[in-house]
């Protein structure tokens, strides 16, 4: 029999912590949790799809443009080159035109610079059987008309080859006084021809500037710098000098028509007064000999009825330039190309 033990005292066994149970904030929390992980990794991808496309986009946008000035210059080149030669080359015996269309001026197409240059080409061709000017103008300047009738005539005289004046619309003023170089002038029956006058035009502000108080204050080194200022009153030495002067150039143009024209032409008190007829009045009056239009002229007259233009063109890749609004590339273009009015 064992002897009775003495009671020791042990430790009781450790019993779990009663379960706590959870807010309802921090719950709520740890369930919105993994929604914010969740919309925050879409927003990254979103964000690096768009970075990407964007890159993309810039790298398309670079070669557009990148081809587009490789384009400009290709058609720079090409534009330069190709106006070494005419719109059609000739291949035989042809009607060589040049188009007189505008208003006469230094600055325009139908100047004399590039009118000139274009008829001493067609003068030149040996396979140019004659030269038709197709003009449809209502004049301009005296000074390049007169340079351009100059050379005509010198012209015919050194290549003997004949020169024709086909008028559409219009061959008025300065327009005439090329048209008289030609050998004969062709019309419509509705042309209008004539206009054989100059005219020096302006205005006069004194009145205006006395109602509303305005002084004129013009200061000038000399009696007549400031002649014919519009803010002046006029000045009748002046007016008188200006009207001689314009006379005289009248009187140059009618020396030219009489000189072109000739015995042909049918003068009365209204020839070189400034009016103008259409084209039938013209034949009776001898300002025009014939009916007929360019194909008529090629085909009936010179007897070539195949036509090749040696009009200057406007150059191509000015034209493009102008059209994407690039003043440097018209620059280049233009770079790599190169007193009264009779009206």
């Amino acid at each position: 029999m064992n002897p009775p033990t003495e009671p020791t005292f042990q430790d009781s066994p450790e019993l779990p912590p009663p379960p706590v149970s959870p807010s309802p904030a921090s719950a709520a929390a740890a369930s919105a949790e993994p929604d914010r992980l969740q919309n925050l990794e879409s927003l990254i991808r979103q964000l690096g799809g768009e970075v990407l496309r964007e890159r993309r986009s810039e790298r398309r946008w670079k070669l557009v443009l990148r081809l587009g000035w490789f384009g400009l210059v290709l058609a720079i080149i090409w534009g330069v080159m190709s106006q070494r030669g005419h719109v059609n080359s000739p291949s035989g015996p042809h009607t060589a035109l040049v188009e007189v269309r505008g208003e006469i001026a230094v600055d325009g197409a139908a100047s004399a610079e590039n009118l000139v240059a274009s008829i001493k080409s067609a003068f030149e061709d040996q396979t140019a059987q004659a030269v038709v000017l197709r003009i449809n103008s209502p004049g301009g300047s005296p000074v390049q008309a007169g340079i351009i009738n100059d050379e005509i005539r010198r012209l015919k005289a050194l290549h003997h080859k004949k020169v024709y004046a086909v008028v559409e619309e219009m061959c008025a003023s300065g327009a005439y006084y090329i048209a008289v170089a030609a050998d004969e002038i062709y019309v419509d029956k509705a042309s209008i021809v004539g206009s054989i006058g100059v005219l020096m035009d302006g205005f006069g502000f004194t009145g205006l500037m006395d109602k509303l108080g305005v002084e004129r204050r013009l200061l000038t080194a000399g009696a007549n710098k400031g002649m014919l200022d519009p803010f002046s009153p006029q000045n009748e030495k002046q007016t008188a000098y200006a009207k001689a002067m314009i006379d005289q150039i009248h009187q140059q143009f009618i020396a030219v028509v009489k000189q072109g024209r000739g015995a042909r032409l049918k003068e009365t008190p209204d020839t070189f007064s400034g009016l103008f007829w259409n084209g039938e009045q013209a034949v009776e009056l001898g300002l025009a000999d014939h009916f007929g239009n360019l194909d008529y002229v090629a085909r009936e007259v010179v007897q070539a009825e195949e036509v090749i233009d040696y009009t200057p063109q406007e150059n191509v890749a000015e034209r493009l330039a102008k059209r994407f609004g690039a003043s440097i590339g018209a620059g280049a273009a233009k770079a790599l190309t190169q007193i009264g009015t009779l009206r």
